[in-house]
């Protein structure tokens, strides 16, 4: 029987850990925020390893002479140094489908709790007991506004077509998607963000999209505008976004993700954020529903199983990134 390793086991996979062990499998599992040196010494004799954010280094990768496969329980694969992988011939594979629906509601209820000012309206009925119809209350319709998407792929395609349903204009940019049909193209992102009222990033982080929405991005829109980021944080230059809303260049934000997880009160760069009414802080939850945590766990149980027993690895991602790979997967188009 194998011994797997599985980071971040603050998010709960008990169906995964139980069926590991009822397979005879040692299990270890290992908290957010180890150091390198215990992740290296866990994974010494390791076949299988399961992760989620914890960052998975050519030297963490080199320690490993048994590891067979690396299987993301989530999308994004930007902490995995995935050219160390390949050189071993070790096969890297994520979850790319169990949450697209579910992420895109999550992006679409923080769009209208901006939209309604839900953050300050329940900060001062907490306080107060009731409020009276004031200036400082007034909300905005979405009927009739223009929401931006940057990235429309699945994720993306989904919110536009919730947004259409509130009777949005959506507009778009995405280099590489086919656009769902009422998305209008936008060839240039200033372009897009310059006639948006609302913008969410649904794009993969890369090479290409690290910091993607920088100073000069952010000077492009109105500053009546809201930022919606359920993505990745690294594709916002979160400093810069910092600045616009603390100079109120931006009428606010919604975030679900950030550079530096987790975020806190103290001690981080964007902890000014907290005091904010006009910006909704969400600890990168979007994805954590029971239907959709159900298709995670069923699914990264399937890649483990083809790791363990030897079977090709199963790739529905389109991203290059993994289908660079040549040994030990196959791919689902």
């Amino acid at each position: 029987m194998a011994k797997v390793v599985r980071t971040d086991r603050e998010l709960e996979m008990q169906g995964v850990d139980a069926a590991l062990r009822a397979a005879g499998h040692e299990l270890v599992l290992l908290p957010d925020g180890a150091s390198e040196d215990e992740f290296v010494r866990a994974l010494r004799d390791a076949e299988l390893l399961l992760m989620c954010y914890t960052p998975v280094t050519a030297r963490a990768i080199g320690s490993a002479p048994r590891l067979k496969g690396i299987v993301k329980y989530g999308v994004g694969i930007d902490a995995i140094d995935i050219e160390a992988a390949k050189a071993r011939g070790i096969a890297v594979v994520n979850i790319p489908e169990y949450a697209e629906e579910t992420v895109a509601e999550g992006a679409f209820a923080l769009m209208m709790a901006l939209a309604k000012k839900l953050k300050p309206i329940q900060r001062a009925i907490d306080d107060k007991g009731w409020v009276w119809p004031q200036a400082q209350w007034l909300g905005l319709d979405l009927a009739g506004k223009t929401l931006g998407l940057v990235g429309v792929g699945k994720i993306g395609s989904s919110m536009a077509r919730m947004a259409q349903g509130f009777r949005m204009r959506v507009v778009g940019f995405s280099p590489n998607s086919l656009f769902p049909p009422g998305v209008e193209k936008r060839n240039h992102l200033q372009e897009l963000l310059a006639e948006c009222d609302f913008v969410s990033i649904h794009c993969v982080l890369n090479a290409e999209t690290r910091g993607l929405i920088g100073e000069r991005e952010l000077a492009a829109m109105r500053p009546s505008a809201f930022l919606v980021n359920t993505a990745r944080g690294a594709i916002v230059d979160e400093a810069a976004l910092l600045r616009a809303l603390q100079e109120r260049r931006l009428a606010g934000a919604a975030l679900d993700v950030y550079s530096r997880e987790p975020l806190a009160k103290t001690g981080h760069p964007l902890s000014a954020l907290y005091a904010m009414d006009n910006v909704i802080l969400s600890p990168h939850l979007t994805f954590y529903t029971h239907e959709a945590m159900a298709r995670l766990e069923a699914e990264t149980l399937e890649r483990c199983m083809e790791v363990l027993q030897g079977r090709p690895v199963t790739i529905k991602s389109y991203d290059p990134r993994l289908r660079a790979q040549r040994k030990g997967v196959r791919f689902l188009d």
